[in-house]
């Protein structure tokens, strides 16, 4: 392929750290300079543009990247009109509404009529809106947690992860607009050429996203209580089942989606599971 694929990444911070992760897990290897904006890869027909996350729309729109990794939020923001191609499960994080701790809250009704400080005026407009309620907006790009505090506003909406920014800033959140994470976007003026880098890109990331969500699981069973474990046990198909050199056992191997683990591995030890052994899944084919 003659062509390289442009993408666009969040020049700083978890997002852009994690991003880079997928990459590296797709077999994708990036020379990356100190403070570059630009960067090739050595083994992928791929060029990795470091931008700020809020101009990374524009940038798709105008055909200066073909595809981007940037946060849910962003895209809901300033870019609603590009579409979602994958949900990548990290940079987790709430697009909320904050007040003073002292202040009293019933519902989004007290916001009426009240300053908002905000770094996502669309996002604020709307929910407001659907909820009937009207306030005064005031734009700002950086801390907003601030605002309050120095007579600027009276409430904030902004991202909240763990919620200790809100803590020291005497904040308490009080409505979740939105849930975020990050997503893959793409250029609605990419090539056909670049389209057919993207999708063995998208291929590769799909494999290692779901071998990120399910765990390897191996055990070993008496055989009279195999077919209680097979119960048990989701497999991509079914469990894969070995006899034992010791006479009466099996071994039987399958995955486990992460999210439901904990609970099957409690129900295979109540089955009478022995040895259980689980093993980090780094890709997954389909």
């Amino acid at each position: 392929m003659s062509q390289k694929i442009r993408i666009a990444i969040q020049k700083s911070g978890r997002l852009n750290e994690e991003s880079l992760q997928l990459l590296k897990d797709c077999g994708v290897s990036i020379d990356n300079g100190k403070d570059q904006l630009k960067a090739t890869a050595r083994n992928f027909p791929l060029e990795v543009l470091y931008l700020r996350n809020g101009d990374i729309p524009q940038y798709l729109r105008d055909g200066v990247v073909d595809i981007a990794i940037l946060g849910e939020n962003t895209l809901i923001e300033k870019g609603k009109d590009l579409p979602i191609l994958e949900r990548l499960g990290f940079s987790k994080c709430k697009v909320s509404l904050a007040i003073p701790k002292g202040q009293k809250y019933d519902s989004v009704k007290d916001l009426e009529g009240k300053r908002i400080a905000t770094s996502y005026p669309n996002t604020v407009k709307e929910y407001l809106a659907s909820k009937g309620v009207t306030a005064d907006l005031h734009i700002i790009n950086g801390s907003v947690e601030i605002a309050p505090s120095i007579g600027l506003a009276d409430a904030i909406c902004d991202i909240v992860s763990s919620g200790s920014t809100l803590f020291k800033n005497n904040l308490k959140e009080v409505e979740q607009m939105l849930t975020s994470e990050a997503v893959l976007t793409v250029s609605p003026s990419i090539t056909e050429q670049r389209q057919q880098i993207l999708n063995t890109l998208k291929f590769r990331m799909e494999s290692v996203l779901k071998g990120r969500n399910f765990k390897y699981v191996l055990l070993n069973i008496r055989n009279e209580k195999l077919d209680k474990i097979i119960d048990i046990l989701p497999g991509m198909k079914s469990p894969t089942v070995l006899p034992l050199a010791e006479s009466g056992w099996s071994s039987v191997h399958s995955v486990v989606d992460k999210n439901k683990f904990w609970d099957i591995i409690e129900e295979l030890k109540a089955e009478g599971a022995e040895g259980i052994l689980v093993c980090p899944i780094e890709k997954m084919v389909s």
